[in-house]
């Protein structure tokens, strides 16, 4: 990604309240569900990958993950989620980083990620993505990525957006991956639309 790019981020989680951008989530009860289906232990590790100021890593504190990285192109945005958890934040492992640059310094059994995926427009981008998350996530292990449907925003916070099915998601990551869940989910943003996710769990078979 470009410099151009960090900095949209970082002004949007600079000047917006967490509540007040298109994806927030009060409840990620989606996300959580797929962790809990891909029969995730509160000893696995989990890397949030473009986690922004998502309420997730607060839920899996909650659930007794002790293991959780939460990892976002946007220092404000950890800043933001640093803050609302107080003492609990020393416990996660916080990475500002391009998830298209970042050199993984360990591996994870859960690679989640919920709308920073569907920002990669460009194959050799998506490529950079995929290769950074081969090296990341254990064998059987389990990758849930939530995207834009197909039929979802061709836009999101002023920039374009690739849209995904889970068959389209397979091809990019290759047969090293098996889906094992595929579902849509209608996400009502703070304003009152409506926006099309397409979540496709994958398990690392190879």
């Amino acid at each position: 990604m470009t410099d151009d790019c960090k900095l949209h981020w970082e002004n949007v989680y600079s000047t917006k309240g967490e509540t007040d951008v298109s994806w927030f989530q009060e409840n990620p009860a989606p996300s959580l569900e797929l962790i809990h289906l891909a029969q995730a232990k509160q000893s696995d590790a989990v890397v949030d990958v473009g986690g922004g100021a998502s309420r997730l890593v607060d839920s899996l504190l909650a659930d007794g993950f002790g293991d959780v990285t939460v990892l976002d192109l946007s220092a404000a945005a950890l800043d933001t989620v640093r803050k609302r958890l107080g003492a609990k934040g020393n416990e996660v492992m916080w990475i500002a980083a391009d998830a298209t640059l970042w050199e993984p310094p360990r591996t994870y059994d859960i690679w989640h990620d919920r709308a920073a995926f569907h920002f990669l427009t460009d194959a050799a981008q998506q490529a950079a993505y995929i290769e950074r998350l081969k090296r990341a996530l254990k064998m059987g292990g389990h990758l849930v990525m939530g995207t834009f449907a197909l039929d979802g925003p061709e836009k999101c916070s002023g920039l374009p957006v690739a849209r995904h099915s889970s068959d389209s998601l397979g091809e990019l990551i290759g047969p090293d991956f098996e889906l094992i869940d595929s579902r849509r989910h209608d996400h009502s943003t703070p304003s009152g639309s409506v926006q099309r996710f397409q979540f496709s769990t994958f398990k690392r078979i190879a």
